[in-house]
């Protein structure tokens, strides 16, 4: 596959920033803190205005919640907050890098958004205020994080199988759960998919003729790696319309931000072709041979399935080498894992048959403690679910918590609420930081 991948060399480089223009950043934290979002309410209005082509890489929901904005305000303000030593905010500038090129940002559009961010500022600052070393000094702050993302994101653009979109094909539809459907999506071109680290994302982009402009939307990956599908599994939010009583797609709804999942779960099928980004994402099973503790509430199971599923197909493909050679294979020894799941009740289980097959399969290597908030009739606890309430680390077994367990790793993914409650209650039990690892969407820090 061909790549072509930008090296923005024909854009602005200033030098490092001096000690006085830090100052002048530094100076400039208070007003952010009181305009940051004015500020870049009206950049995104002004830019999207004048290139209208960019309404394509960004979300239409999150502008007209204005949630873009704000991410973008807190973002501007981290950096001029943290000037002097960038190494707070490097996390961020990660995880941002990851997302601009899921959508395929490239070196040229640094120079519109520059542009028109400074313009924003001028405007809501003043021209006399924000004027001569101040408006140069943000100039060469701006060029200097944007080359760090560029050289980062050219790095990511050529570890990948490809860039910007390629087309797939929904191989097959599965209804997990009366939220969460599952899409198959294979290559059209029938060329086989290099593997991704479980836990990251794909983005997937489709044109919507009603509102005249294309939308992309990002998804964990919840299955292992395969080189002949990705699988995503999409949570359908209630309450959303996205069809009119005429049979039209209602667009007054298009700002919710369960819109485009709702659009999928209603208008693609099998056999119907959707845009897709290679993977990408900072969040991800790490390499080593220590033991694992998935924790999720709601659909953000699915990058931690996609790890489950990945460490119970390598073993299973230890086995049949085993089995074929009759000893032995000299592979690292097999990791041992825990699932510990938030779920509300038994209709919105997703993969709960799956769950219980893998901890059939491998008794002395899973464990799993799963609460239901709300059971339901129909749910029976010791089959079902083992805890009713909500995901109260007291009430998850010792041996499951893998607390004595020297090393051990934890992956939490879920809202945002539900991640500060587990951080701050792995801290408590004597958890680092350091071994605890969450799924952030969007451009904000990790919950502590």
């Amino acid at each position: 596959m061909t790549k072509i991948i930008e090296n923005g060399d024909d854009l602005p480089h200033p030098p490092p920033l001096t000690p006085e223009q830090r100052k002048l950043i530094s100076a400039t934290v208070p007003v952010l803190a009181e305009h940051g979002v004015t500020i870049t309410k009206l950049f995104y209005k002004q830019m999207l205005e004048a290139h209208p082509e960019l309404r394509n890489v960004f979300s239409h929901s999150k502008q007209q919640l204005g949630h873009q904005a704000e991410a973008l305000a807190r973002a501007v303000y981290a950096y001029a907050a943290n000037i002097e030593d960038l190494t707070p905010i490097l996390p961020v500038v990660e995880r941002i890098a990851h997302k601009h090129t899921s959508v395929h940002i490239v070196p040229s559009q640094y120079a519109i958004v520059g542009k028109h961010l400074l313009a924003a500022i001028t405007q809501v600052v003043g021209a006399d205020v924000f004027a001569g070393d101040l408006y140069a000094a943000w100039g060469a702050a701006y060029w200097n994080l944007a080359h760090v993302f560029i050289d980062r994101e050219r790095a990511l653009y050529e570890a990948a199988q490809w860039t910007g979109w390629r087309e797939f094909v929904v191989q097959r539809k599965v209804r997990e759960s009366e939220e969460i459907t599952s899409f198959y999506l294979r290559p059209r071109d029938g060329e086989p998919l290099q593997p991704y680290r479980p836990g990251q994302y794909i983005s997937v982009q489709k044109f919507v003729p009603e509102l005249g402009f294309c939308q992309s939307r990002q998804y964990s990956l919840s299955d292992a790696p395969n080189p002949s599908y990705f699988r995503i599994s999409v949570k359908r939010e209630q309450g959303v319309r996205t069809h009119s009583p005429s049979g039209g797609v209602d667009t007054a709804q298009a700002a919710h931000p369960g819109w485009i999942s709702n659009l999928l779960h209603a208008t693609l099928n099998e056999g119907d072709f959707i845009d897709v980004a290679f993977p990408f994402g900072e969040f991800f099973l790490d390499d080593s041979d220590a033991p694992v503790v998935l924790l999720s509430a709601g659909v953000g199971l699915t990058p931690l399935l996609a790890m489950l599923n990945t460490l119970v197909k390598d073993d299973a493909k230890e086995n049949g080498q085993q089995n074929k050679n009759g000893k032995q294979n000299g592979t690292a020894p097999k990791r041992e894992v825990s699932w510990i799941q938030a779920v509300r009740n038994e209709r919105v289980h997703a993969f709960r048959t799956h769950i219980q097959k893998i901890r059939t399969a491998h008794p002395a290597r899973v464990r799993s403690t799963i609460f239901y908030s709300h059971p339901g009739p129909d749910a029976v606890q010791g089959r079902d679910f083992d805890v009713a309430g909500r995901l109260d680390l007291d009430k998850v077994p010792r041996e499951v918590l893998r607390l004595d367990e020297r090393g051990a790793q934890y992956y939490v993914c879920g809202p945002e609420g539900f991640m500060a409650d587990m951080i701050r209650g792995l801290k408590e039990r004597g958890v680092e930081g350091s071994r605890i690892h969450a799924e952030v969407f969007g451009a904000g820090a990790t919950p502590q």
